[in-house]
């Protein structure tokens, strides 16, 4: 046993992967980061060595039962750990696919708030849209004092048991005894005693008896008093009218109080309800005063079931909409294809169905109805308001409106042509019962400051934070919303501090990216309050502007100050220098790196000289600015009317044949401009049919002819099984096999290129099929891989691997880094070539065969920007094509920063030049500050992220973007540029 490993996690002779053999002590209580170049084992340390021993060790504790739902982790490679705590790792990938999970939900704020809802929103009516409420016996006894001194009463409940008749929810019987008709009351035989009496039935009889023995002697009809001490007295009374039983005369006063509260006790006790008649005065009516303990509305006295968290779950059978089963949206007539371009106005056509000959009488009713309703037929259709835009859909008089319209083809789909019409405009649509908003009108009846549960989820995190801390409520409200209220404000405000601010609590999970989704787990981490846990966390500042980086540290050094211990891997110079302990890894990358270069406090590391990360943190080495930039062309893209998300008419121009920076804060609309409308634009324009239909997404794309091509460049995995790989991606691997199939050994055995493939049958092994592994599955443990026995994990059959190049064989070559391949194949331009843009993207560490499954978002990213690099060189040698041969190509890059070192964004700078040198043009949507100061053109989005951003806040050099006081961007850039940061 180590000392001290109580206080520590203790490490030794960690070999996982490309370790060799690392010592560290990491300090429990503490902010440790992990620093170094792309593929000096950083991940291996942190993930696949402290995270995978940490989870191994939690798993192997819990029954063989418990094991088999939960991840499978192998042993780490290491001689000794200890000091071990539970590990959590919050990694950059978003996992979730469930279309019913929300920001809401993920951070368990939407648990929160149905709670708040059931116990403190007000319900109103679904048909009168009055209160719905029980009355107690305070308010009730308030309010009958408050008829003023003096006012004689009559206090009454009616004779029968009034019978509550709750309104039903769709789809959900209510109990027997609520739902089952009255029994029919049989016909009684009349006595002679009772010969006098009215023919009543024995059910009233006995009640009247009942009431008889009980004290109640007097009831009351139509401002009369019977008493009902002889049968004969009842013959007075009109048993086809309500008969009232008569409480108590009083006068009000405040001494009678008392007396009111025993009468409203009496009538709940009876009844179910009490009734105060006021006696008139001279010609004044009387006034009648209706109360129920029942909970229904006060103006129609309809009953309702009180509300429960349950009824606000989009996820319960009893909450969510009966119509799309809480989804939101159904198959339906889709407003995207009835409405293709919204853009148009009425006059040109919006409305497609209307625009077919059949249907042609349609559009002059409809015009009719627009200049009825004064309804302009010449704006564009984007620009009518909401309330016009709802009047032309659901009509109105005689007008029918384009639902009316379907509803009426709905009925004559038996023929044919019609239901082939009926087609073209169905689609995924909001739910037309609940508009999307998923809950049953029950749910949304339910209000807290005139909101439904929907309407506040629907608000970003500020807006949403704002509400609850402006949120009034009654004493007795705020006792029981008191701690609620502590943990939805507490939740939102972490979401806050991550920079997650413009997101909307019913976005959803799915449409997150990494480092949004991992800021989510992290700010549920720390609402959770855990203490004593090893958080290990994967470049959190990703997707993070500079300014929301203070916000991470807060946040981090919140969750290390809770008792926890932080592990991260990062590249971010802010993080880096919040930490309270650096690892720095390397030197190189691969079987370069994989040493601990460094350790101690951020001053120990930046004075250390083997410390390439200590270099760039003290300023000994930077990347520089570039001295010349490029000055836009005639040559431009200009975009009009950007209409996404928090885009509202967004124009932008972008110069072609330079570098091209488009930044702003998280959520300010980069992503939406560049790929969902920009991108789709350029791929219709240039006749690709992945574009799809962007009528409703721009007004207006000019300069798509300086265009031949676009190319998106993103983080997608390059291959989704072990055998796709960096040398088959960027096809060296062909020219490879044409090698081997040339030496003498290949074809004295009639080998061709073929025979060297493992992706296709013929030299492969047939019992692994080219994988190297066999696995086998073990249930409850983890699945094993063994070594295929039959090529003993070499992929190939034996005579494949008897053929040899320089004493190596295929497997070997497919073993072999980059770097290590570069000098075995010089002299051979073909292959060389393509492998030199692997090196010279940072990704000289990489082994040829290495599988795809095990790259990073980053790396495959730098794979493919490789690929076109590689085709672009040996496109530029080829005798009799022209050297620019990507002019004319616009590549578009979404953080290809993400994992990269300092010195690593050199070289994606380096790459970057080749690109544009060779014709081409980039578009590269950033966050790193090296990246941005070296741009030639840089567009800010912007001001702030959401509904607040969405707008173009400078465009020019960085030096411009600089001196803009409004750019967030510009206040990091100018210390950028003065080499402050």
């Amino acid at each position: 046993m180590i000392a001290g490993a109580n206080d520590k996690i203790v490490i030794r002779g960690a070999r996982t992967h490309n370790l060799k053999g690392v010592d560290v002590d990491i300090p429990h209580g503490a902010m440790t980061v992990v620093s170094g170049v792309s593929g000096s084992g950083k991940s291996s340390l942190a993930f696949d060595t402290v995270y995978a021993e940490g989870q191994r060790r939690y798993v192997e504790s819990l029954s063989a039962y418990a094991r088999q739902f939960l991840e499978r982790i192998e042993k780490p490679d290491v001689d000794f750990m200890d000091g071990l705590a539970p590990a959590i790792a919050i990694k950059q990938k978003n996992q979730t696919r469930n279309p019913r999970s929300t920001v809401a939900t993920a951070t368990e704020i939407y648990d929160y708030m149905r709670l708040l809802f059931a116990r403190c929103g007000t319900v109103t009516c679904l048909h009168c849209g009055g209160i719905v409420k029980r009355d107690t016996v305070d308010e009730i006894a308030t309010s009958v004092i408050s008829l003023g001194e003096g006012t004689r009463l009559y206090a009454l409940f009616p004779i029968v048991r009034a019978e509550i008749k709750i309104e039903p929810m769709q789809e959900f019987a209510l109990p027997p005894e609520e739902t089952k008709p009255a029994k029919k009351k049989a016909a009684t035989k009349k006595s002679t005693k009772a010969a006098a009496l009215p023919d009543i039935s024995d059910v009233l009889k006995e009640r009247l008896a009942e009431l008889r023995k009980r004290g109640y002697n007097r009831l009351f009809q139509n401002g009369k008093i019977v008493e009902f001490s002889t049968p004969e007295s009842l013959l007075e009374l009109d048993f086809n009218e309500p008969i009232f039983v008569l409480i108590d005369r009083l006068a009000v006063s405040a001494e009678v109080r008392s007396r009111i509260v025993d009468a409203i006790e009496t009538g709940y006790r009876e009844s179910g309800e009490v009734q105060f008649l006021t006696v008139p005065r001279e010609d004044a009516k009387p006034k009648r005063i209706r109360f129920s303990a029942a909970f229904e509305c006060m103006n129609c006295h309809r009953a309702y079931r009180e509300p429960e968290p349950r009824l606000f779950s989009f996820n319960n059978p009893f909450g969510a909409c009966p119509r799309c089963q809480g989804f939101g949206n159904t198959i339906d007539f889709d407003p995207n294809l009835i409405i293709p371009n919204t853009a148009r106005t009425l006059d040109d056509g919006a409305i497609d169905p209307w625009v077919k000959p059949k249907y042609r009488p349609m559009h002059s009713e409809m015009k009719r109805f627009a200049k009825e309703k004064k309804i302009p037929v010449n704006v564009p259709w984007f620009d009518l308001t909401p309330a016009q835009q709802e009047m032309l859909w659901e009509g109105e008089g005689g007008f029918s409106g384009i639902r009316g319209f379907f509803n009426l083809l709905e009925r004559k789909k038996y023929k044919l042509h019609v239901r082939v019409f009926l087609s073209k405009y169905r689609g995924y649509a909001p739910c037309p019962e609940c508009r999307g908003q998923r809950l049953r009108a029950e749910a949304r009846a339910v209000l807290l400051e005139n909101k439904n549960i929907c309407e506040v989820g629907a608000l970003t995190i500020t807006a949403a934070r704002a509400f609850f801390d402006s949120l009034q409520l009654s004493p007795s409200q705020a006792e029981i919303a008191g701690k609620i209220l502590e943990e939805v404000r507490q939740r939102t405000g972490f979401l806050e501090e991550v920079g997650l601010e413009y997101l909307t609590l019913d976005r959803l999970s799915s449409t997150l990216s990494g480092g949004e989704s991992q800021r989510i787990q992290l700010a549920s981490s720390l609402g959770s309050k855990l203490v004593g846990a090893l958080y290990v966390l994967d470049e959190p500042s990703i997707g993070l502007h500079s300014r929301d980086t203070a916000k991470l540290v807060r946040i981090l050094h919140s969750l290390r100050d809770l008792g926890n211990t932080i592990l991260v891997v990062e590249h971010d110079p802010d993080v880096l220098r919040a930490a309270d302990r650096l690892l720095d890894l390397g030197p190189g990358a691969g079987e370069l790196g994989g040493k601990l270069l460094a350790e101690g406090t951020v001053e120990e590391v930046s004075n250390n000289p083997n410390s390439i990360t200590g270099r760039y943190l003290s300023g000994r080495t930077s990347i520089p600015i570039p001295r010349d930039r490029r000055e836009p062309s005639r040559e431009m893209l200009k975009l009009k009317g950007a209409r996404a998300n928090n885009l509202r008419g967004v124009d932008m121009e972008i110069p072609l044949g330079m570098l091209v920076a488009v930044t702003g804060v998280s959520g300010s609309g980069k992503s939406t401009i560049v790929h969902q409308v920009l991108y789709r634009g350029l791929m219709q324009a240039l006749g690709q049919s992945e574009g799809g239909d962007t009528a409703n997404l721009y007004r207006e794309l000019t300069g798509t002819h300086f265009l031949r091509d676009v190319v998106l460049v993103d983080q997608s995995p390059i291959g989704r099984t072990p055998r796709s790989n960096p040398v088959t991606y960027i096809k060296a691997f062909d020219a490879i096999r044409e090698l081997f199939a040339q030496q003498p050994d290949a074809r004295r055995k009639s080998y061709t290129a073929g025979s060297f493939s493992f992706n296709v049958p013929g030299g492969r092994c047939d019992v692994c099929e080219g994988d190297g592994t066999v696995t086998v599955e073990m249930q409850f443990l983890a699945d094993v891989e063994l070594p295929c026995e039959e090529c003993n994990a070499t992929r190939y059959k034996t005579g494949i691997l008897e053929v040899k190049y320089k004493n190596k064989n295929i497997y070997d070559v497919l073993n072999m880094t980059v770097q290590d391949a570069l000098h075995y194949f010089a002299g051979h331009p073909k292959i060389v070539d393509r492998l030199q843009v692997l090196d010279e993207v940072g990704l000289g560490y990489v082994r040829l065969g290495q599988s795809a499954t095990t790259l990073s978002g980053g790396e495959a990213q730098r794979v493919k920007l490789a690929a076109h690099l590689a085709t672009i060189r040996a496109a530029s040698t080829t005798r009799g094509v022209p050297t620019k041969v990507a002019s004319r190509v616009l590549y578009i890059l979404d953080e290809p920063t993400t994992g990269l070192h300092f010195e690593d964004v050199g070289k994606l700078l380096t790459a970057f030049k080749k690109l544009i040198d060779g014709g081409g043009s980039l578009l590269v949507i950033e966050h790193n500050m090296d990246i941005i100061k070296s741009a030639d053109w840089v567009i800010d989005m912007g001001p702030e992220g959401g509904a607040a951003g969405g707008m173009v806040v400078g465009v020019g050099t960085p030096e411009e973007i600089a001196r803009i006081p409004e750019s967030y961007t510009g206040q990091w850039l100018a210390l950028a540029l003065e080499g402050k940061v």
